[in-house]
């Protein structure tokens, strides 16, 4: 089965939004959450299906960006991770595999970036 789905894990409301529709206009499956806490727990139910996630490092909850890209590297590792970030690249070190692109991104950054992904899933 073709893993195909890309979770976004983004607090801001306006941007998870815009990013979603960039995504869906370039033919991709799309599911979003507002922090790390919905993410993992929409990933232990749906892990399998996705083949991608977005994620912002800074972000309300109990984890950030970060922790969430180590804890799809440990249990997921199919998933292949891009975090983000205004702030600069984050002090402790990302996952082997896991990629950094600094906001402000433009769609085309984040649409090809995810394509790749997908397709290597």
């Amino acid at each position: 089965m073709q893993r195909s789905t890309i979770l976004i894990v983004e607090d801001d409301a306006m941007l998870r939004a815009d990013t979603v529709s960039s995504l869906e206009d370039a033919g991709l499956s799309v599911i979003d959450r507002a922090d790390a806490d919905e993410a993992l727990g929409f990933l232990l139910e749906n892990g399998t299906d996705v083949a991608a996630v977005l994620t912002d490092i800074n972000m309300p909850g109990h984890s950030d960006g970060v922790h969430l890209a180590e804890m799809i590297s440990r249990h997921w590792p199919h998933i292949g991770v891009v975090v983000t970030s205004g702030g600069a690249r984050p002090l402790r070190d990302l996952p082997a595999r896991v990629h950094f692109i600094p906001k402000p991104w433009r769609a085309e950054q984040v649409v090809a970036a995810m394509q790749v992904l997908v397709e290597a899933a």
